[in-house]
């Protein structure tokens, strides 16, 4: 390899050295804090890895980084929220939990809990604001961590390929890598944003 070639290799390579553990570092402090965007994270990601000169190879890791980090987020906030439910004062966790859980959107989880099992966890991660209150349900139905993780690991899985696809279908539509990130994030933002906007137009008098 001469030194051009060399040259034009290294940048590429010390993007992805940084952006790898970014993402991953990121989309875990998102699961334990849910207020990171995690999904839009996840389609900048994709359309960056689209863009580069082998998405064949770069696509996939970011999937597997993503869906490994959120997977590790997730039995982190279960098992500290398990700590919390053990102790009698609770925990500061637990309760991050709990005040991320109305109690209508926790009543039907639980009756989702109750009729579909650990397999409700798929629905809850590629649902907006669908995962608290159901590990919230699991952790009130004192459910094993080995048990959540079983759930755990589809829905991890499910939500890394959508959120993906939405950053692919983004980053294929430009060919300028950031027209396709700011049309991954308008997706994802619409996306979380259509829920709450349709409750609140259900609620509205006629």
């Amino acid at each position: 390899m001469n030194l051009a070639a060399a040259a034009q290799v290294a940048p590429a390579s010390t993007q992805q050295a940084v952006a790898y553990p970014s993402l991953f570092l990121l989309v875990v402090i998102g699961a334990l804090v849910p207020v990171v965007p995690t999904g839009a994270l996840v389609s900048s990601a994709a359309v960056v890895a689209l863009h580069q000169e082998t998405p064949s190879l770069s696509l996939p890791v970011v999937f597997g980084v993503a869906a490994l980090a959120a997977f590790l987020g997730d039995i982190a906030l279960y098992w500290l929220g398990q700590r919390g439910m053990r102790s009698k004062n609770g925990s500061r966790w637990l309760q991050a939990i709990r005040d991320r859980a109305p109690e209508e959107r926790l009543a039907q989880a639980q009756a989702k809990l109750e009729d579909h099992g650990v397999m409700v966890l798929v629905l809850s991660r590629l649902v907006p604001a669908g995962r608290i209150p159901v590990m919230l349900a699991c952790l009130m139905a004192k459910m094993p961590v080995r048990q959540f993780a079983r759930g755990d690991v589809p829905a991890c899985l499910a939500w890394a390929v959508t959120y993906q696809l939405i950053g692919i279908l983004g980053g294929s539509l430009f060919k300028e890598p950031w027209e396709g990130v700011v049309l991954a994030v308008a997706l994802t933002v619409l996306i979380s944003a259509a829920p709450t906007v349709w409750r609140k137009v259900r609620r509205a008098p006629a």
